[in-house]
């Protein structure tokens, strides 16, 4: 058993990706020391520059900051004993700046003392040197807290490339699954759904350009998720040439129903802005249960609804001609609701529904009614 763990682990050192040298963890990064003393500033320099590091110095706590205002740094080094400012009030501004949060702050002090220590972690620092500086500590120290930024920058550039491609739902159901490997259960839940579709985009797609189309496609869709958002849905996916919007809480119908109004009072004001070339809308809208759940394999899963009620609102919206058609589930939920209105009652058929059923378009309520 022995022997085979040993195996194992020279297959897997054999079979990993070089790390990076300490000179390509340090190239081409911008360090900024500040020291009131030139003689470690100039050991720094001479050190690090060999690793093609740019140098930035600075002589006190209000010079440091106007150089790192100036400049975009990777890294500091401060000493703690400066003329104006200490290190460790410096340490706090440099954390307060936002292009700063993260990157690594290393004190290069003389000092020994715990609670001098203790006060720079608890200003954010990430690491000590002692003087006098010994090349390989400074280079290593640097180079794997560079190392480490570079990390953390590109997992919270990751994350925000996350929230830009999935609901909110679907992200914290993938960041809990990272965390526990176990995926939720299926579950039943009442929401209120919201389609919206493009009428007339084969025709605008005959005398346009492509790109042009899918650039204004883009804008009206980005419009769209902006106001679900604020008036606090989600979108569950893009639908053809729409969306497919989810609200649910307290006030989900009449948030829907105020989202609705919001865009297509939206489109219809693109529309007198573009003239004829605009994307108008149809939308369907339908109240009810649906199961929440994971649908797919291990390899790819989607984080969606599924039910009746889904189906009904995409119905709606395909009878909806530049309206908001609304099924009886809503009209009942939002007949107290200010502001909105329901007109022109009628029984529809609906396919796949084996009854007709009552449906209305959905009205913003003017003052004078």
């Amino acid at each position: 058993m022995r022997a085979n763990r040993r195996l194992l682990r020279h297959d897997l050192r054999s079979q990993s990706t070089p790390g990076l040298t300490m000179d390509e963890k340090l190239n081409g990064k911008t360090v900024l020391v500040v020291d009131d003393t030139a003689m470690p500033r100039m050991l720094a320099a001479d050190i690090l520059g060999s690793s093609g590091v740019r140098m930035l110095e600075a002589e006190s706590g209000e010079q440091a900051i106007r150089v790192a205002s100036d400049h975009l740094v990777d890294a500091f080094l401060l000493d703690i004993m400066l003329p104006d400012m200490n290190g460790i009030e410096l340490c706090r501004v440099l954390r307060s700046m936002d292009r700063y949060k993260s990157s690594p702050i290393v004190f290069v002090t003389a000092l020994d003392q715990r609670e001098i220590l203790q006060w720079a972690l608890e200003a954010g620092c990430d690491d000590f040197i002692q003087k006098p500086i010994h090349a390989m500590v400074l280079r290593n120290r640097l180079g794997n807290l560079l190392q480490k930024a570079a990390y953390l920058k590109q997992v919270e550039q990751l994350s925000l490339t996350l929230q830009r491609y999935v609901s909110p739902r679907t992200e914290a159901i993938a960041r809990a699954y990272a965390t526990t490997g176990l995926l939720p259960s299926p579950r039943q839940q009442e929401v209120c759904i919201l389609f919206t579709d493009a009428r007339g985009f084969t025709e605008m797609s005959q005398d346009m350009e492509p790109e042009s189309l899918f650039e204004m496609l883009s804008e009206h869709l980005a419009a769209q998720v902006d106001l679900v958002y604020n008036r606090g849905g989600y979108i569950d996916k893009f639908a053809g040439d729409g969306i497919m919007a989810v609200f649910d809480g307290e006030n989900m119908t009449q948030q829907c129903c105020q989202c609705a109004l919001d865009i297509l009072e939206m489109s219809q004001g693109s529309a007198a802005q573009r003239g004829s070339r605009v994307i108008r809308l149809g939308m369907g809208m339908h109240k009810g249960l649906v199961v929440v759940g994971n649908l797919g394999s291990r390899e790819h899963l989607d984080y969606t609804l599924i039910g009746k009620t889904v189906n009904m609102a995409a119905r709606l919206c395909g009878i909806a001609n530049l309206s908001i058609v609304v099924s009886q589930a809503v009209c009942d939920a939002a007949a107290n609701v200010s502001g909105v209105e329901f007109q022109s009652k009628r029984l529809v058929e609906i396919r796949g529904v084996r009854e007709p059923v009552f449906v209305y378009d959905l009205a913003r309520r003017t003052m004078s009614t």
